[in-house]
């Protein structure tokens, strides 16, 4: 919503000159607020028009000061037109700079963005993960990339910043910079808070992602089942390098910790709980939600193998890690010696707790999100997938029901005269998982 101006003229009799001259004053009112500047013309009091605001056009003299007060006044009026066809807000400080004639310097995108980062990594390790401040660079750098692509320029206004900015920039991630679909949008969702931001602030008025719509699609997750895992937990490897990656690895696959919440997990997380063994008790980076873990045998035989390891002793930490990046590097390298065909990272182990070493065992995927310390069940669906050999266990109860030789009870009539068997309940037997590693 636009402010709303108003223009009025008037004598300072307070400042009469020695001649008998009563300077002659503008007064521009902006939302309720007053701005006035003196207009540099003066006439004697007697022919001044108060009601009117402008002199008596008694001689040629007064007609030429109230065609320059009509000046002034379009002018004003002019730069209220102006600010609403550029995007910029019709307010106090703005028409009082341009009446004034103080040019402020366009704020500039990229100037803003830097602004943002800077502030963002300030909060890095107490409201915010690196990785997040991560993904702020990087939509920096495309927003950079794509001004001069698309305007061979190193910045730009952002009161120039539209929809077809949005639509453009969009095409040049898909196309230029080759980015998937989510990648695209979440790039756009990051560069939509720094358009808050200046909305927030009022240097822009419109949202040029008003019309924008985008919507991220569902992927297939990577994540191991009971044979993969126990094909790395059975292989040996000749490199302390790999071996040391590979138990990490199963490490987050018994207990479902992201790397950042892996890499941080010290002596004093282990806990007795309720049930008397061993729990993890960690305060998850990303979400500062608390999550409590019983600590699976796999994962107990990885913190029992590295308890007096020189480097974990070292750093204080129960497991050796490098860089995520380095640690996917070397996944990777396992996954080809194992034979092994997936694009696993270090996430994977997340997704593989959720799905194969919980949800298909059984575990109520409340239980599930609870470990995982998520805060909604949508946040856990992502990682847990339904697999057949789940759905085959949970249908084993409706199979039996079809199967007329399995049927111990009578046989009932229904109102239309149909045969219905009533079900027998079998008990599911669950599967396991080696832990010898």
């Amino acid at each position: 919503m636009q402010n709303k101006v108003s223009v009025l003229f008037y004598i300072k009799r307070t400042k009469i000159s020695a001649n008998g001259q009563t300077p002659i004053y503008m007064r521009v009112t902006v939302g309720g607020k007053r701005i006035d500047k003196s207009t540099g013309e003066s006439v004697e009091e007697k022919r001044w028009i108060a009601n009117a605001g402008k002199t008596k056009a008694s001689n040629e003299e007064c007609k030429r000061i109230n065609d320059y007060l009509d000046v002034l006044k379009t002018q004003v009026y002019d730069y209220r037109t102006q600010f609403i066809r550029e995007g910029i807000p019709v307010n106090y400080d703005n028409i009082k700079n341009k009446i004034f004639g103080i040019e402020e310097r366009p704020l500039s995108l990229v100037e803003i963005f830097r602004d943002h980062n800077k502030r963002f990594k300030a909060l890095v390790g107490k409201e915010f993960a690196a990785a997040t401040l991560q993904r702020y660079e990087t939509t920096l750098k495309h927003t950079q990339q794509f001004l001069k692509w698309k305007y061979n320029k190193s910045d730009i206004d952002i009161r120039n910043i539209d929809f077809g900015f949005i639509t453009e920039f969009e095409f040049f991630l898909r196309s230029e910079r080759n980015c998937a679909n989510n990648s695209a949008v979440k790039y756009l969702k990051n560069f939509g808070k720094i358009i808050k931001i200046c909305l927030n602030n009022h240097w822009i008025s419109r949202d040029p992602f008003a019309n924008y719509k985008s919507k991220l699609v569902e992927v297939d997750t990577v994540f191991l089942t009971d044979d993969e895992l126990q094909t790395i937990i059975d292989k040996k490897f000749f490199t302390t390098r790999l071996t040391r990656v590979r138990d990490a690895f199963i490490f987050s696959c018994f207990t479902g910790l992201a790397y950042i919440d892996a890499k941080k997990v010290e002596d004093s997380n282990v806990i007795k709980g309720i049930d008397g063994g061993n729990w993890l008790s960690i305060m998850r980076q990303k979400t500062k939600i608390k999550c409590n873990i019983p600590i699976l045998p796999q994962a107990q035989y990885v913190i029992d193998k590295y308890a007096n390891d020189p480097e974990t002793l070292n750093t204080g930490r129960l497991l050796f890690t490098l860089s995520n990046q380095k640690m996917n590097e070397y996944l990777k390298e396992i996954m080809d010696v194992c034979g092994i065909e997936k694009k696993v990272t270090y996430h994977s182990a997340r997704h593989t707790f959720a799905t194969t070493v919980t949800l298909a065992k059984g575990v109520p995927i409340e239980t599930v999100s609870k470990m995982m310390g998520h805060k909604t069940l949508k946040m856990t669906m992502h990682y847990a997938k339904i697999i057949d050999s789940k759905v085959s266990v949970d249908m084993q109860q409706v199979r039996a029901y079809f199967k007329l030789s399995q049927i111990q009870s009578q046989l009932v009539i229904s109102n239309e005269n149909t045969l219905i068997p009533q079900m027998i309940i079998q008990p599911q037997i669950p599967v396991k998982i080696a832990s010898n590693f």
